[in-house]
């Protein structure tokens, strides 16, 4: 399945894969700006999120007083990002769009959080990306990204990764991943079953495709792609970030 398709089927449940999704928006924000102030100071302003789901990182990031544009493959998502958006009373600027052909403005920094780049199934695709990315920023600007550290997987046969319990509507849900892999594409299946109390069980099941890259290729394409100073940062959010930059 496609990564729009699947992202579509699993916008409204995608909060059930976070322990508590409203703290994730808040505290991702917060890892988030520390990391851009530590890195470029206080001068970004405009970000342009190129993967924005349902809004985990663009909501928390707006909260703090930065303008976001989003975009996103899935229009499943957006309609529920835009949704979130209003609760808040936040603005951000949404459109649906692949990271491939990302808005061509001039933006202090471009980011794609949570493994959204894997997504991307060859090194040619990511490096289009990546030099979509450098021509989006301003010099002195730059890009973020975070990905699952796959250097760290074991790559081979069938991996079951668990999620944990959640508790919704009076409903337990017990939610897991499982991963088959050929080289260093795999098919990832992931599996929500939901415990309302009879005896019979409802689970549903989304599907697609990642490519399990290491960060030292992804680095190496970043500077093919024209960023300098790229480097991986560790122990700052929840999943290992690069970033370059833009002289």
């Amino acid at each position: 399945m496609p990564a729009n398709d699947f992202y579509d089927d699993l916008a409204p449940f995608y909060h059930m894969i976070c322990r508590d999704w409203e703290k994730s928006v808040v505290d991702q924000a917060a890892a988030l700006d520390a990391i851009i102030k530590e890195n470029w100071g206080a001068g970004v302003k405009d970000i342009l999120d190129v993967s924005c789901g349902i809004g985990t990182q663009a909501l928390g990031l707006s909260a703090l007083g930065y303008n976001l544009t989003a975009s996103d493959p899935s229009a499943g998502a957006i309609a529920r990002a835009k949704s979130e958006t209003e609760k808040r009373g936040l603005k951000i600027d949404f459109s649906v769009a692949d990271m491939r052909d990302a808005r061509d403005c001039d933006f202090d920094l471009v980011i794609s959080c949570d493994n959204s780049v894997p997504h991307l199934l060859t090194d040619d695709d990511i490096l289009t990306a990546f030099r979509r990315f450098y021509s989006c920023v301003r010099p002195g600007g730059g890009v973020l990204i975070s990905v699952r550290d796959y250097d760290r997987e074991i790559k081979t046969g069938t991996v079951v990764k668990p999620y944990d319990p959640h508790e919704e509507d009076g409903a337990k849900y017990t939610i897991f991943q499982i991963w088959n892999f050929e080289g260093d594409i795999y098919d990832m299946s992931l599996y929500i079953a939901e415990d309302a109390g009879d005896i019979e069980c409802d689970t549903r099941v989304f599907k697609t495709k990642y490519y399990a890259i290491g960060t030292d290729k992804l680095i190496s394409l970043m500077s093919q792609a024209g960023f300098s100073g790229v480097m991986r940062i560790d122990n700052k959010y929840f999943q290992p970030v690069i970033i370059g930059k833009k002289t």
